[in-house]
């Protein structure tokens, strides 16, 4: 425990409720959920004028004395960590800085009238925050993501100078600090450190709606019984009196429809005692407009006015969406008695350069291009996200699975996990419901992300017992919510990459998502797509009466690596490369899968966009998760964007795919686009290259020839009477002048050396390999390094008893070099290697390792051919071994 945390625990637990709702800076703001319309109370924004330090500070900078003067200025949503970059190495302008900061913010606030409180309201503080009021500790909040409220009214001077003292805590878990009893524990994705939500300070009377109630608006609104004809609308509404005598005051419900008409109210007199007390409500709405998700996100609004003799009166507005909804193990969602296929995306709060402190305008942002996606649904990874976003969902129709963070492991020690920890869980888990409620869009509470994963993370020890939390969350969502079916997404269930304690964990809640990377992390990913099916029948099988959906599947892909070949190379998913085709690869080969299955109630690809974490050093960047349908900045969407609005927008669109590569390796190439089209038709330099059929939205044109220098491409369809067509241009090589070169095994072209090397193609048999494989979370350790004039052609090859090439080439004579190597010390010294060309005897065998000079040592063979036809034929035969290929190159 920390200096700060000894002896404040006993005033903050006085003071709990501290964890509230916030308020909007202006009361006229429009109601939501999260920040109900409040009549009757000031909101004083605090977001300008705050002093910041980086780096812990000692307990004298919470004084007034203590002079800040060198400390930076900066307004509030801040944090000070700057993670992901498009670059191969971290940049002196990032910040993965994990510990403390410290804020400081003088604030001269109007009196508060007799009857009156103030408190101090944090949307959110990572990871750990301590509060000091004019030197006086008054209050900690444990966990990142929720909002807090503090009553600072014994020790506030209104009308004076106050000082506000924030220090926040992001350092990483371990076994024996803070952190690590404070969910989450760890999980691929950064934790920021600072004040990156809004602060505000607001006034109101010190008996009405509870302002203290674990962040939540005090107000909770249902509908039951939903029928064409009426539904019953339940309201349940906590009070508080914080004065020293019982209070006598009106409590008015209404209800309004969107045009703000009353639909129904009730009145009720209330003898309010000290402390804390609630009152059920109960409406009817006749002939329900409903919530109808994408179709008709209708919302009504529930207004609690309290109103006291002598008192200002008060006003809480929240919005209510009138909807039924059901989950079957075999038939999937149900929306308002209908089925509804739930396709959507995962999304984390990190935008570039602003890390977690985002505007309404950056979430407003992000939903509009999930909705140009044509998703209906969103999960919110892995923790609680911003009042914003959370409207966003409601005023979109979108079906959201609302997660905690209580991500992989419920221990950094081994076993179940500390009371504390246990706690801290249930704390941040009350709040995420409570102050989440209101919200249509939710459906689903989350009560954990891959909890067995622990040994995937680095987690030593034992192995951590993730079950008992998860059950003890799921008792607590339906002590909340029962109203809401709760869920989880599993990590580990049927694979042994991960060793657990042995828990089966489906069955934990009432429904069940599947972290699942055919493709990807899976093996084989040429044979994906029969993969994933079966291994979703299992589980189908295996739970019959448990409604299951698909919480991440997908694969990495940059925006400056590319593949010629997809099925090619060897994919590289915890390092380099992971060109931008072959995440359209793997999307194209699940999709389908999950679509044919109605007992998947719904699927959410991971993720829509880039988004940090310093585990990872992979494609084309440095802490990024590139697995993103979009960059990271926002500015690009990715040929797997276009995929899915193809499957999923109706909006007539064609798009070519592969823009990005322009200069591009081989004079042959295959062409696709994206429809909705039923056909599309290509041009290239003008010339009509012929009309395909574009079956399961994806229109193909093998082998197309490109012209050398620049070549422009138009593709063209019509859908529904609109015409719609997208077009580049790529810029072809010059095989007589430039040669051709092939990097055997990988999956991604680049230039060695000054030449342009495409990546492994035109071949049939062998497999591809790499040297090192790059760990998660980390380098490879002992990197092995073949020694070459060009080692980095020698990180991946193809390998095999027998395989062969048919390479495109303008017919005439080609002298062939081919780059080999023995990958093994262990390998069979006798290993021999033949060539043939055009079907004749190029190179006899020879011993690899011998005639290089032992293991990890490059051979080159050159040999001429004559090229007749436009093809080249190569053939490699491992005699008493394997034959090693690491790269071809063809000149005239």
């Amino acid at each position: 425990m920390t200096r700060y945390a000894k002896g404040k625990r006993a005033l903050f637990a006085a003071l709990l409720g501290c964890c509230c709702s916030a308020f909007a800076p202006s009361v006229a703001q429009a109601a939501s959920a999260q920040q109900p319309a409040a009549q009757g109370r000031s909101v004083l924004d605090l977001s300008q004028g705050w002093r910041f330090q980086v780096g812990d500070q000692p307990e004298e900078a919470s004084r007034q004395g203590f002079d800040d003067a060198a400390w930076q200025t900066v307004s509030v949503p801040h944090t000070w960590n700057r993670l992901g970059e498009y670059v191969k190495e971290r940049s002196s302008s990032a910040n993965n800085y994990q510990g403390a900061g410290w804020y400081r913010l003088h604030v001269k606030a109007p009196r508060a009238a007799a009857r009156e409180r103030q408190f101090l309201d944090f949307a959110g503080v990572g990871k750990i925050a301590d509060i000091w009021v004019n030197g006086t500790h008054v209050g900690r909040h444990e966990g990142a993501f929720a909002r807090f409220r503090i009553d600072v009214t014994a020790v506030w001077k209104p009308g004076q100078d106050n000082l506000v003292v924030v220090r926040a805590d992001n350092s990483k878990p371990t076994a024996d600090n803070e952190s690590g009893q404070v969910i989450p524990l760890s999980g691929d994705f950064f934790v920021n450190g600072g004040i990156y939500r809004g602060v505000t300070l607001l006034t109101a009377p010190d008996a009405g709606v509870d302002l203290l109630d674990f962040g939540g608006p005090g107000v909770y609104a249902k509908a039951t019984s939903v029928t064409p004809e009426s539904a019953s609308v339940d309201v349940l509404v906590r009070l508080r009196n914080q004065g020293a005598s019982p209070r006598k005051m009106v409590m008015t419900t209404t209800l309004r429809d969107a045009g703000g008409r009353t639909v129904a109210t009730q009145s009720q007199t209330l003898s309010l005692a000290p402390g804390q007390d609630s009152r059920q409500v109960s409406l009817s709405l006749p002939r329900p407009h409903l919530w109808n998700g994408r179709a008709d996100p209708y919302m009504y609004s529930i207004a609690v006015e309290t109103r006291e003799p002598g008192a200002a009166r008060q006003t809480v507005t929240v919005p209510l969406g009138v909807r039924s909804f059901s989950f079957d193990a075999n038939a999937g969602f149900f929306l308002n008695g209908k089925h509804v296929k739930l396709q959507g995306v995962s999304r984390h709060q990190d935008v570039m350069g602003k890390g977690w402190a985002l505007s309404d305008e950056d979430h407003a942002r992000d939903m509009r291009m999930i909705e140009e996606l044509g998703a209906n649904t969103v999960r919110q990874a892995h923790y609680q996200h911003a009042d914003a976003w959370s409207d966003e969902a409601d005023r979109s129709g979108m079906v959201v699975w609302a997660e905690l963070p209580y991500v992989t492991t419920p221990s950094l020690s081994g076993g179940k996990g500390s009371d504390r920890l246990w706690a801290n869980a249930e704390q941040q888990l009350r709040e995420q419901i409570r102050q989440n409620y209101n919200h249509p869009s939710i459906m689903m509470w989350s009560v954990g992300n891959e909890v067995d994963s622990a040994k995937g993370f680095g987690v030593q020890g034992e192995p951590p017992q993730p079950l008992a939390l998860l059950r003890h969350l799921n008792q607590i969502a339906k002590q909340e919510d029962p109203s809401r079916p709760t869920t989880f997404a599993d990590c580990c269930e049927g694979l042994t990459m991960f060793k657990t304690a042995g828990e089966g964990l489906a069955g934990a809640a009432d429904l069940i998502g599947y972290n699942r990377y055919y493709g990807w992390y899976m093996p084989n990913p040429t044979d994906a797509r029969r993969q994933f099916g079966e291994a979703l029948d299992k589980l189908h099988a295996d739970h019959p009466t448990l409604p299951i959906s698909v919480s991440e599947y997908g694969g990495g892909g940059s925006l400056t690596q590319h593949s010629d070949n997809v099925r090619a190379g060897f994919v590289n998913m915890a390092g380099r490369p992971q060109p931008e085709e072959f995440e359209s690869f793997v999307h194209e080969e699940n999709w389908p899968v999950i679509r044919e299955r109605d007992y998947v109630f719904a699927s959410w690809a991971w993720n829509m966009f880039d988004f940090p974490s310093d585990l990872r050093q992979e494609g084309d960047a440095i802490d990024l998760n590139t697995k993103g349908l979009v960059s990271f900045d926002r500015k690009t969407r990715k040929d797997a964007f276009y995929y899915y609005k193809a499957q999923w927008n109706p909006e007539p669109m064609i798009h070519l795919t592969g823009k990005r590569y322009v200069d591009r390796a081989y004079a042959v190439m295959e062409v696709r686009a994206y429809s909705n089209a039923a056909k599309a038709r290509l041009t290239v330099n003008g010339q009509m290259i012929g009309e395909t059929d574009c079956p399961d939205r994806i229109c193909i044109w093998p082998d197309v020839r490109l012209a050398p220098g620049e070549n422009r491409a138009v593709v063209d369809a019509e859908v529904g009477g609109a015409k719609v067509s997208d077009a580049t241009v790529w810029t072809g090589p010059n095989p007589a002048l430039s040669g051709i070169a092939i990097d055997a095994g990988d999956l991604a072209g680049r230039a060695v050396a000054g030449r342009r090397f495409g990546s492994d193609n035109f071949v049939t048999g062998g497999a591809p390999m790499i040297l090192n494989m790059e760990g998660f979370g980390r380098k490879a350790a002992n990197p092995r390094r073949v020694e070459a004039g060009s080692p980095e052609l020698f990180e991946f090859w193809r390998e095999g008893e027998a395989f062969s090439y048919a390479i495109p080439a303008p017919d005439g004579r080609w002298k062939v070099t081919v780059l080999t190597f023995q990958p093994s010390p262990a390998a069979p010294g006798s290993a021999m290697m033949a060539i043939s060309a055009n079907g004749a005897l190029a190179v006899p065998a020879f011993n690899i390792a011998a005639s290089a000079g032992g293991a990890l040592k490059a051979k080159s063979i050159t040999f001429a051919v004559d090229v007749r036809g436009g093809v080249l034929k190569l053939d490699f035969a491992g005699k008493g071994g394997k034959a090693v290929v690491a790269a071809i190159t063809l000149d005239k």
